[in-house]
């Protein structure tokens, strides 16, 4: 059971779990490289107003959209997954992010075609998060329903670690195509980062085609037992378990995005310092963060998807104001040390312990609706205008950095409180068409 994945015959879980991996690295190097171009480039080269902060915050609406069109994306590929299958989901979702991202890396600038330019931005930007909207629960599930009961938390980590990698890749190729200067880098460097997606997208591809479906799901398709509407089945069955997952999601996407995309604002245009402090910073911090996903992972597996998960928010919500002290300083190495904890310690945590406990919470039959709808709703309030709303706190109280620590503690204590209330879920058993333990408290049993 450790090396195979459940009913799957000679299908290795590590086999499936690095096909999840590689698509997840592909979606978010796409998603953190408009971040850091949106910072450095797009401001000026798309949206020019003549003062920069204006610009960053134009920007990052375009940032925002992405996260906005992401429940469409999980909508529609979490309703055809929970009907037709997830890995067909998987393959159409990696070219969708992967084709709009590569002609990113295509467009002219406002300078070239006027405003045509930030309106094509604009809506390349969406479609990558409608990509991104079936992405992530479609990898998840591949995983989660392939693994052994006693290690889905650890196998469900691996595609988490898409993140600190996807970071990890896009920053260096930003830090290497910076060293051409900043002319060339203005000029054309920036678009390379972007055509190297296709790279990607082939390398996802061809590993992908090669797994199989999760055999709960399809015994379900071979009896067909589909449920009609997955979607609605999610609220009428689950409404309270989906409002609170939800509000558990809070902390993990804003935490996440203030100390990536925001902080790169904040360290050039507020503190003045070179770009460089903040892509190095995150450079350490992806890799602590690859650590501490694959140990948030294991440990969810031996005590609970819960504490772990609690103790991410909580160090996000308790180090906030600290953190920011040690940023304000300007001091390259207490900025590397306030972006490890943020990022590489807190939202990583939480990012370990996330992945199992929501595939957990729902019924095979609409799980990947729900594991959808938990992930890219939760993402709206939070982690979608985060950086948005920091830019513009800090510009309305004369640059200061204590509305955004606020914020961070604020939303980090939503997210504790409601993980307090969900129920805890690391022994449930989703081999089987249902899942043989008992159903959580706000749902009836499948019919």
């Amino acid at each position: 059971m450790r090396g195979r994945a459940a009913g799957t015959g000679s299908t290795s879980i590590r086999q499936i779990a690095v096909a999840s991996l590689i698509g997840t690295v592909v979606e978010w190097y796409d998603f953190f490289l408009y971040a850091t171009m949106a910072t450095l480039v797009f401001n000026k080269s798309f949206f020019p107003t003549g003062n920069e902060l204006l610009s960053t915050l134009i920007a990052f609406t375009t940032f925002a959209a992405g996260f906005v069109t992401r429940p469409i994306g999980g909508l529609i590929f979490g309703h055809f997954g929970d009907r037709l299958g997830r890995k067909q989901m998987l393959v159409i979702t990696m070219m969708i992010m992967g084709g709009a991202t590569f002609l990113m890396g295509l467009l002219p600038t406002y300078g070239q075609i006027g405003v045509a330019a930030p309106i094509l931005l604009l809506v390349l930007r969406m479609l990558q998060g409608i990509g991104l909207g079936g992405e992530w629960g479609g990898a998840m599930l591949m995983t989660a329903e392939h693994a052994p009961t006693g290690r889905r938390g650890w196998y469900t980590s691996w595609p988490q670690l898409g993140v600190p990698i996807g970071l990890l890749a896009s920053t260096l190729v930003v830090d290497v195509l910076g060293r051409f200067g900043p002319a060339a880098f203005a000029s054309w460097g920036w678009r390379i980062g972007f055509l190297l997606s296709a790279l990607l997208v082939g390398i996802g591809m061809f590993i992908r085609l090669r797994v199989s479906e999760p055999p709960a799901f399809a015994e379900i398709v071979r009896a067909k037992r589909q449920v009609r509407l997955p979607l609605a089945d999610v609220f009428r069955r689950h409404p309270k378990t989906t409002l609170l997952a939800v509000g558990a999601r809070f902390s993990e996407s804003l935490t996440f995005n203030i100390y990536n995309a925001f902080i790169i604002t904040y360290l050039t245009v507020v503190l003045g310092l070179d770009k460089s402090v903040a892509l190095n910073g995150l450079l350490i911090a992806a890799v602590v963060g690859f650590f501490a996903i694959l140990v948030a992972g294991r440990m969810s597996d031996r005590i609970g998807r819960r504490p772990v998960f609690i103790a991410g928010a909580a160090i996000a919500a308790v180090t906030a104001f600290p953190l920011f002290g040690l940023i304000d300083t300007g001091r390259t190495g207490l900025i590397w040390l306030a972006l490890v904890i943020g990022w590489g310690v807190a939202a990583c945590t939480m990012f370990g312990a996330e992945g199992a406990l929501f595939a957990e919470l729902y019924p095979t039959r609409v799980r990947y609706s729900g594991i959808s709808i938990v992930y890219q709703i939760g993402v709206l309030p939070s982690g979608a205008i985060a950086p948005a709303v920091a830019t513009a706190l800090v510009a309305h109280y004369s640059h200061r950095s204590w509305p955004v620590a606020a914020y961070v503690l604020i939303v980090g204590v939503i997210s504790v409180v409601s993980l307090v209330f969900l129920p805890e879920t690391h022994r449930r058993d989703l081999h089987a068409a249902e899942p043989s333990a008992a159903p959580v408290p706000d749902a009836t049993p499948a019919s």
